[in-house]
């Protein structure tokens, strides 16, 4: 049960049932002992249906195969991939192997890319060979042309020093890379023999995953996760929801996110439920049909998410009463929309998370039979052997009902952003508490409500957005003096980002202008989409933007309401 502190904003959950000590590969083998024959993966589009005992099978095959390709425990493994079953493979072979798998959004381009694979040093990526408008296979062919001349394994490209193999999926051949189930195919009963002996050697506390989330200094931060982190939180998630081995969960959510990884994987693979993808990336039509067909129990997504399932034309014509549950998480969800999520999608049972990667990600959630209006207004109470706190500026609990950061603390808490022990301290004090940034109220009984954020940060459609990362692009614009980017609201998308740009004496641009250069260079969801030209920025005295200041009134001049949420 939560344990509130009288008066006080600190609430700290329930050390029951305990937490599990054990690895990702651990986990696996008991779901197997247990749930073997049950389904455990379905994959529509790629017409996979494999039970718990196929699917670790599998991956103990591709487990044994990196071994025999000379990866050793602690390298590093990227995989650049939409939503399909070799992610998941890839997910649990790592984590078999004591190899870290490195997640990089699918909407990363070049740069993005080259930063995120040499910050951590991957050895290898997985990658698909596109994705809707990227061309996989050409961004990672340009970053690194050696692998046109290059043997599999023995890559040495200049822009990425660290990365020996790059596995492709599908069944075409790529000079220099190796296809995905060759991989397995390299197992031998020596590489076979070193990971059964791997396997007791691997700690529950070792570093498994590495996800990054953007910066507010421009460049990304890997958020380094230990089993013990992310496997516990996928179970504890998954008893918030009641989920059991008859549920068959719909996972829309993009896997390189702790949604889909993590919610979604873990959470099924520790209760052995059934994780249906529907689609490689979100499609509203493939969610309502793919629930339909497997009738799915329970279904996962961000509010933009269920809103598009909502408003479908052809939402009427599918039977999804089989729902039951699911969780609505990523941005703030408006009241609304929840209601009807469980009025019209038959989720009555649908809770509302809250967390960030750097906590693995859920710190807070709703229970199936909280109060329809604690359901909808908050974003729960505190997980089990987790704490929470709402802090003012000295990092002191604030009373009751009051405005402070929210901080986390407990088994959640990442390792640390990789190779930045400066960003760590700021973000994890002595204590051990993480500092989400995010501004919030904790009621009388614990139920914690978040009301903005302390950093200018921006949530679109799920995905963080650092107005300081898109700044630092725009200044690259040879017709930009200065730029300042405020998130503004957005029906679809919760937010949308608004740039205020100031111009270069005779210099001249137009907001296509400004767009395209952002495309191809940036993630689609960073570019902003209403920009506005200006002579100069709302300041205090002291000279300090007031990025508040600019949110009214690009809010005044686009016509747009505040839209009211959890």
């Amino acid at each position: 049960m939560t344990a509130t502190t009288p008066h006080l904003s600190h609430a700290q959950g329930a050390s029951t049932p305990p937490l599990q000590e054990c690895t990702i590969g651990q986990a696996l083998d008991a779901t197997v002992a247990r749930h073997g024959d049950r389904e455990a993966l379905v994959v529509p589009h790629q017409g996979v249906r494999w039970t718990w005992r196929d699917l670790a099978a599998r991956a103990d095959a591709v487990a044994a195969g990196l071994l025999a390709m000379g990866l050793q425990p602690g390298d590093r493994v990227g995989i650049w991939a939409p939503n399909c079953a070799e992610w998941v493979l890839t997910q649990l072979a790592t984590a078999r192997a004591g190899l870290v798998l490195v997640n990089v959004n699918p909407a990363y381009r070049r740069s993005e890319l080259e930063y995120a694979l040499n910050k951590v040093g991957c050895t290898a990526l997985v990658l698909a060979p596109a994705l809707k408008t990227s061309d996989y296979l050409a961004i990672v062919n340009d970053l690194a042309p050696e692998l046109a001349t290059s043997t599999p394994g023995q890559l040495q490209a200049a822009a990425l020093p660290q990365l020996r193999w790059v596995i492709r999926l599908g069944t075409p051949a790529t000079p220099g890379m190796l296809n995905f189930d060759a991989v397995a195919a390299r197992a031998t009963d020596a590489s076979r023999a070193q990971l059964a002996a791997l396997g007791p050697t691997l700690q529950a506390t070792d570093a498994i995953n590495i996800q990054f989330t953007s910066g507010t200094t421009g460049h990304p931060k890997g958020a380094t996760l230990t089993h013990r982190n992310i496997l516990n939180n996928g179970f504890f998630v998954g008893e918030a929801i009641r989920l059991t081995e008859h549920d068959r969960l719909c996972i829309p959510v993009p896997l390189y996110h702790c949604f889909g990884m993590v919610m979604g994987n873990l959470g099924c693979l520790t209760h052995g439920a059934t994780m249906v993808y529907p689609a490689e990336a979100f499609d509203p039509l493939a969610v309502l049909q793919t629930v339909q067909d497997e009738r799915c129990t329970a279904l996962y997504g961000v509010p933009t998410m269920f809103i598009a399932e909502l408003d479908h034309p052809r939402f009427a014509e599918f039977d999804i009463a089989s729902l039951r549950t699911g969780i609505m998480a990523g941005s703030p969800c408006p009241i609304e929309v929840m209601k009807r999520v469980q009025a019209q999608m038959h989720m009555q049972q649908v809770t509302i998370a809250y967390g960030m990667t750097e906590t693995s990600p859920v710190s807070t959630q709703s229970a199936v039979d909280d109060p329809l209006d604690k359901r909808v207004s908050t974003v729960g109470r505190v997980q089990p052997h987790l704490e929470v706190q709402i802090v003012d500026e000295q990092g002191r609990p604030v009373p009751v009902g009051v405005t402070g950061e929210l901080c986390t603390r407990g088994y959640s808490v990442m390792r640390g952003y990789w190779g930045d022990a400066a960003k760590t301290a700021e973000a994890v004090d002595a204590d051990g508490w993480m500092h989400t940034g995010d501004l919030a109220t904790m009621d009388a009984e614990g139920y914690v409500n978040i009301v903005g954020r302390l950093k200018d940060m921006v949530i679109r459609g799920g995905e963080n957005v650092y107005p300081r990362e898109i700044e630092e692009f725009l200044y690259r614009h040879p017709a930009v003096q200065d730029v300042q980017v405020v998130g503004v609201p957005d029906v679809k998308y919760g937010e949308e980002l608004c740039a205020w740009i100031k111009l270069r004496e005779g210099a001249s641009a137009t907001p296509d202008e400004i767009r395209d250069f952002c495309r191809g260079q940036i993630a689609h969801y960073k570019i902003p989409r209403h920009i506005r030209f200006v002579d100069g920025f709302p300041m205090t005295i002291t000279g300090k933007i007031q990025k508040f200041v600019m949110r009214q009134e690009s809010i005044a001049e686009l016509g747009l309401a505040e839209i009211k949420t959890a």
